[in-house]
């Protein structure tokens, strides 16, 4: 849904939150041209008029979310997902930066891979999208890519996603080079020697089941090699998609020591255990695995003391064949931009995580990590780009499947009852999704 309305937009009167500059108080605040142009607070209204309204009142306004990882599938893929759809998808959830991964077919190792991507988003994207190249040419883990020609096309991060960076000698090189670009390199940590056939997180549950396990200890071995080699070389290193309570420990430690590294943790690793799987739920078959609630607690505290960074969906969409099939052949994956709030709030709302700390870890965090090269993410500061995320934090509403903007319908949650919702999301100042709930009144009307 786009605002192709020339008017000034002001949003009225909500809960401004906007962690990166340390606000939290009711105010509204005006888009004009694309950008913020101001903001208040209490009931006060800007002095220009002709401006279109949005009442905010019991909603929370902040900074558009950021997703430093997602699969948008194109090129290759498009029976999953297109840019088209996927950014349809991140602007109901929110998200109005997404970070796409370069697992494509052709992959993303080269500059004219990341332009088509580019290209297809400036006439199809609704929203920022920001593309992460290869680390190794075709993702191959043999040979480096061109790093250089990457960040000069636009990467802001490299990656293998979905292909683990095994050699430690590809992977050393990698974080010497990220010192010459200043770009991250985000490993998926996956020791595939011990994960070989396993399907689900090894454990009781898994045992019961009759299905192969994937151990914690895949996923801690591969995190304490990238941060010996991170220490090695003084490299800028980002773990994807933390999961299990003994890698926390390990990056927690990396930090205290003063290695470069950074980390994420998915909604779904936050809020979902191994019992998913129980049923035999193909939708629930992620890798890495859903864990345990142990992991869970851990993760969670990784997030209140900051050793995990941030929060990102890895939404990773499937065609409904992908899935409906026995639990030993089904792909790897959960679509995760349209409930990701919902998802996140129940931790809010069971006062595990502050709502300021749910969108820092959403908003500012993920933005120091992408830099300033692509302007200023993640704050409602006056003048910077007019990506605003407006959601009702007690909205609760039911997961239907057959609403998502997404192609991927391949979700656990389908038929669960979420409390936290998106309302409107703008991006660079237009109004890309609006809910029925909310009225857009024009030229200044109350």
């Amino acid at each position: 849904m786009m605002n192709n309305n020339s008017n000034p937009l002001l949003i009225y009167n909500g809960h401004i939150i906007d962690p990166s500059r340390g606000i939290d108080e009711i105010g509204s605040l005006l888009i004009t041209d694309g950008k913020i142009s101001w903001l208040g607070v209490e009931e006060i209204t800007p002095p220009q008029p002709g401006y279109d309204v949005l009442h905010a009142q019991g909603l929370i306004i902040c900074p558009g979310f950021i997703d430093l990882h997602c699969h948008l599938r194109q090129p290759g893929f498009e029976e999953k997902e297109t840019i088209a759809t996927g950014t349809q998808a991140a602007a109901k959830g929110g998200f109005t930066t997404i970070c796409c991964m370069p697992n494509t077919n052709p992959p993303l190792d080269n500059q004219v891979n990341i332009d088509y991507v580019k290209s297809v988003t400036a006439t199809e994207g609704v929203v920022c999208v920001l593309p992460i190249g290869c680390i190794s040419k075709s993702r191959q883990g043999k040979e480096l890519t061109d790093m250089g020609e990457l960040a000069s096309a636009g990467a802001i991060a490299y990656s293998d996603d979905g292909e683990p960076a095994a050699n430690s000698r590809l992977m050393r090189q990698a974080l010497d080079y990220s010192l010459a670009s200043g770009l991250p390199i985000i490993d998926h940590c996956e020791d595939v020697t011990l994960t070989e056939g396993g399907v689900m997180n090894e454990g009781l549950i898994s045992t019961k089941l009759g299905l192969q396990g994937m151990p914690a200890a895949a996923e801690e071995i591969i995190v304490a090699r990238d941060l010996a080699l991170a220490q090695l070389t003084g490299g800028r290193l980002h773990i994807a998609h933390t999961t299990t309570e003994g890698s926390v420990d390990l990056i927690r430690q990396a930090k205290e020591k003063g290695i470069q590294v950074s980390a994420e943790v998915t909604p779904h690793h936050l809020t979902l255990t191994e019992e998913k799987v129980v049923g035999y739920d193909t939708n629930a078959k992620v890798n890495p695995p859903l864990r345990t609630k142990r992991d869970i607690q851990a993760l969670i505290q990784g997030l209140n003391d900051n050793t995990i960074d941030i929060i990102a969906t890895d939404h990773a969409p499937h065609t409904e064949a992908d899935k409906l099939c026995e639990f030993a052949l089904a792909a790897f994956g959960i679509s995760g931009f349209e409930t990701a709030l919902g998802s996140l709030m129940s931790l809010v709302h069971d006062g595990q995580l502050t709502l300021a700390t749910l969108i820092a870890k959403l908003t500012c965090e993920p933005a120091r990590i992408i830099g300033n090269k692509y302007g200023r993410l993640g704050t409602l500061a006056v003048g910077s780009p007019a990506d605003v995320t407006i959601f009702d934090p007690d909205m609760a509403w039911v997961v239907d499947t057959k609403a998502f903007a997404s192609k991927g319908k391949n979700t656990p949650l389908a038929g669960s009852v979420l409390k936290g919702k998106v309302i409107a999301t703008t991006s660079q100042g237009r109004l890309v999704y609006k809910d029925d709930s909310v009225e857009v009144n024009t030229n200044g009307k109350y």
